[in-house]
């Protein structure tokens, strides 16, 4: 009982939350870095539809200018111009006036379609406009790391540490019951090392729903298999039942909610936001790491 008035009353002469504050300085310390590059490219994607639509391919068109190269000619003269590179007829149009698209791929990575001149055999560009292909690298950059299934699971690791950073960092907020309210705003008043703290506690606070909700939707993304046999144990499936399950209904919006897809307008922009509200943090918690840890060192 006198543990949980202390807690209550003087969370700060409590050992657990020192304890638990180490933990949380080195874990965002250690991978602060990573959460600016995975939520500012989250915050990004949340208009992947948007950009996509956008930057939608095109046809290219092309000058009729004699006879038209079989589909054998075209992938041998894209194969002199990629002698390395794995070569495919992509598409044909069967508009005379438009360039078709050829495949090409090195090694195992990434495709490449290409335009080229179905008379003249020539490359004319990529077919794809460079911001489709800014978004398709986007998109692998926060789902993989740019690296296959080894950085999906890089992001799984990533999402749980996240999860350990929202919580601890709830536990190390509260300041106690006399001065909780005082807390949850920004005293812009304040010196600039008084402020930077202010900001990054009060923003910590209000967004804690949202990164704890990222975090855990963040490791069902990356690691489906141990949510789904939960929902098997719960609700065993049931061949002559085709209703959705209960479970299989929240891992559907485990997915919806990380990206936003719901609602409007507002619903994106409010992803988009507060998306980068753990850059912020990381930002506002290295200034206090560095003005309480390094910068007494040096003087």
């Amino acid at each position: 009982m006198v543990r949980v008035v202390g807690w209550l009353r003087h969370p700060q002469g409590v050992w657990l939350r020192k304890a638990l504050f180490q933990i949380h300085l080195w874990t965002a310390l250690g991978i602060g870095l990573y959460l600016v590059v995975i939520s500012v490219t989250g915050s990004v994607l949340v208009y992947r539809s948007e950009l996509r639509q956008h930057f939608n391919p095109q046809p290219r068109p092309v000058e009729i200018s004699g006879p038209r190269l079989s589909d054998a000619a075209l992938i041998a003269a894209t194969r002199r111009a990629y002698p390395d590179h794995t070569v495919e007829l992509w598409t044909n149009p069967d508009d005379p006036t438009h360039a078709v698209t050829m495949s090409v791929q090195q090694d195992g990575a990434a495709r490449d379609l290409l335009f080229f001149d179905p008379y003249a055999g020539e490359y004319l560009g990529h077919a794809l406009p460079a911001g489709w292909r800014l978004t398709t690298w986007l998109l692998d950059l926060h789902d993989n790391l740019l690296a296959g299934e080894t950085g999906r699971t890089v992001n799984g690791v990533g999402a749980v540490l996240l999860t350990l950073l929202s919580i601890t960092g709830a536990i190390i907020w509260w300041p106690g019951i006399q001065s909780w309210r005082r807390s949850l705003l920004i005293d812009w008043r304040a010196n600039w090392r008084r402020l930077n703290w202010s900001l990054h506690s009060a923003l910590g606070v209000w967004t804690l729903l949202f990164i704890v909700m990222w975090g855990v939707t963040g490791v069902y993304l990356a690691f489906p298999e141990p949510f789904s046999a939960v929902v098997d144990y719960l609700e065993p499936f049931d061949e002559e039942n085709f209703d959705p399950r209960v479970g299989d209904t929240v891992l559907y919006w485990f997915a919806y909610l990380h990206f936003g897809r719901f609602g409007g307008w507002s619903t994106k922009l409010l992803w988009a936001l507060v998306g980068l509200v753990p850059p912020a943090m990381f930002a506002t918690g290295a200034v206090m790491w560095w003005n309480r840890v390094i910068r007494p060192q040096k003087t």
